[in-house]
């Protein structure tokens, strides 16, 4: 039974895993683009929810100014 746990865990780990790969390059660094696409939703939804917009924008062209360094 122990085994059969251990088992279903790791194959849980690999599917995360395999999740957590999408967009990488060979090198193990994700695309500036696949980043931005995966920030950009909870950047709107905070922005929203605290009425921070002004704060979302510096950040985010601080951000886009490091992407494009």
């Amino acid at each position: 039974m122990a085994h059969t746990a251990e088992r279903a865990a790791r194959r849980a780990r690999g599917r995360l895993a395999a999740i957590a790969d999408i967009g990488t390059r060979g090198s193990g660094r994700r695309h500036p683009l696949v980043a931005a696409a995966m920030v950009l939703p909870l950047a709107i939804v905070l922005a929203i929810a605290f009425g921070a917009v002004e704060a979302v924008v510096t950040q985010a062209s601080s951000v886009a100014g490091m992407l494009g360094h």
